[in-house]
């Protein structure tokens, strides 16, 4: 087996060569896409065209995925719950002995920043920060320049038109893959370690499902692979408990603060699939989806009426949220 800290050695000593975003489109954590166009990026504080933003090839961000991040909405030119997201970033930052140095109201400016550089009052924001360029070894060095980087998408209130995303309730699909236990990774960290995402969503590949559930390794229901999920049953609404592998989501405990003020009965547990496709009401919350109606899961309709009743139920659920 080769050592990866003696191979990543000698990958250092090709030089500092960069990773360049010379595409021309993005892709948001929901996997909806937007052209960049003109679009313009916030890059260790300085404003760049987004088809010439880059990193070192030797950040170990890019490396090793050793980088913490928050995806945002912005309603009216104001991040949507920033001292949540903020307060979430630090302790993924904590968890993740990623010191940075940088205040909150820094990287608050960075997002104006883009925001106005962009001319968006309504966008999706995705602020990262790395460890930066260390040399090629697994573990870190103590000391510590990060890599700041704060990404842009239009995104208006309400979804953007002609994507399905927005449009319509969701399929999910039950995955094999199982969601990385919190002994092992922190369920609460957002770092740029996406793996067990995207494997759960590839097994979505040979499916017309849209979102991935994930059960913890004891079998129990945890979150989607981008998302957390809620059900309703017996008038009660359900969702995974923050004791398992679940991410405590800026969304899904904005739903529950909802809920509880508006009187609705509210239980965090442990529940089985067969739970979920029994349900009489599936959503799905993250901050770029804000409340998306469930449809179908594993096959089986939600509901009564899935995609009547239960889609209406879906959509008043949005409003209220907004």
């Amino acid at each position: 087996m080769t050592d990866p800290e003696s191979a990543d050695d000698a990958a250092s000593d090709a030089g500092d060569t960069t990773a360049t975003a010379d595409g021309n489109t993005t892709t948001d954590d929901d996997n909806t896409t937007t052209t960049d166009g003109d679009l313009v990026c916030h890059v260790d504080g300085e404003l760049v065209p987004a088809d010439e933003a880059s990193v070192s090839v030797r950040d170990r961000g890019f490396r090793y995925g050793d980088a913490a991040f928050e995806t945002m909405r912005v309603y009216d030119g104001a991040v949507f719950e920033w001292q949540a997201h903020a307060d979430r970033l630090r302790e993924t930052c904590s968890t993740l002995q990623l010191d940075h140095g940088l205040s909150d109201e820094d990287l608050y400016r960075r997002i104006d920043e883009t925001l106005a550089a962009n001319s968006l009052d309504e966008a999706s924001v995705r602020l990262s920060i790395t460890r930066g360029v260390q040399p090629g070894k697994l573990t870190p060095d103590p000391d510590i320049d990060p890599t700041v980087v704060v990404t842009v998408s239009p995104l208006p209130r309400g979804g953007r038109d002609g994507e399905p995303v927005y449009n319509g309730p969701a399929t999910l699909q039950t995955v094999k893959t199982k969601r990385v236990p919190d002994a092992a990774l922190p369920a609460s960290a957002k770092t740029h370690n996406y793996l067990n995402g995207i494997l759960a969503r590839l097994e979505l590949r040979v499916s017309d499902a849209d979102e991935a559930i994930m059960l913890d390794t004891d079998g129990h229901v945890a979150e989607g692979a981008t998302s957390n999920l809620f059900f309703v049953r017996d008038n009660a609404l359900r969702t995974p408990s923050l004791d398992g592998s679940v991410l405590p989501g800026i969304t899904r405990r904005v739903v529950l603060e909802i809920a509880e003020a508006e009187g609705i009965p509210v239980e965090e547990g442990q529940y089985t699939p067969d739970e979920i496709r029994n349900a009489d009401e599936v959503f799905l919350t993250n901050s770029t989806w804000e409340i998306r109606p469930v449809a179908v899961v594993d096959g089986l309709q939600i509901g009564d009426d899935a995609g009547g009743d239960g889609d209406a139920d879906g959509e008043c659920r949005r409003q209220r949220y907004r």
